[in-house]
């Protein structure tokens, strides 16, 4: 068995993603130098992308500014040893354009508002707002298997 999502990667990329709030995220400034940050996230419907909103003063903004090539893994902390699942990603990470906000900042939002959070809206991340919105787009993807394995997800399309 892959893990206790059964042996489709895909269905347990899935799981792990609806059932987390945080992801840590990995980003390396201009010269190299490595920074992670814990972000509250939510992925888009189709799974392609995942999206969070930080200061753009924040270091792993600036660092997704300079460098936007970043790694995500998204996992249960609380998990004990042995019993560990794990999304991994490489993507390309950006500050969402004015013109794909208004779409970016709903889905958030919904993802927001159905954990019990307030609601989000685009006037909360433009003009002279402290936050910005930012999203990854999900490249090389990978679940934790069976003997520390990371087995590829090939796609997490609707399933």
């Amino acid at each position: 068995m892959t893990n206790r999502f059964g042996d489709d990667a895909s269905v347990a990329a899935r799981a792990l993603i609806a059932a987390n709030r945080y992801l840590t995220l990995g980003t390396a400034d201009a010269s190299g130098a490595p920074w992670t940050s814990p972000v509250w996230f939510a992925a888009t419907g189709d799974l392609s992308h995942v999206l969070w909103v930080s200061d753009a003063q924040a270091r792993h903004s600036r660092n997704v500014a300079a460098r936007p090539e970043v790694s995500l893994v998204i996992f249960d902390s609380t998990a004990p040893p042995g019993a560990a699942q794990a999304f991994y990603a490489s993507a390309v990470a950006e500050q969402v354009a004015a013109a794909d906000v208004d779409g970016a900042i709903a889905a958030y939002s919904r993802r927001s508002v159905q954990q019990g959070l307030p609601a989000w809206s685009v006037a909360d991340v433009t003009g002279p707002a402290r936050h910005r919105l930012y999203r990854a787009a999900l490249r090389e993807c990978f679940v934790l298997g069976a003997q520390d394995r990371r087995v590829p997800v090939p796609s997490l399309g609707p399933g």
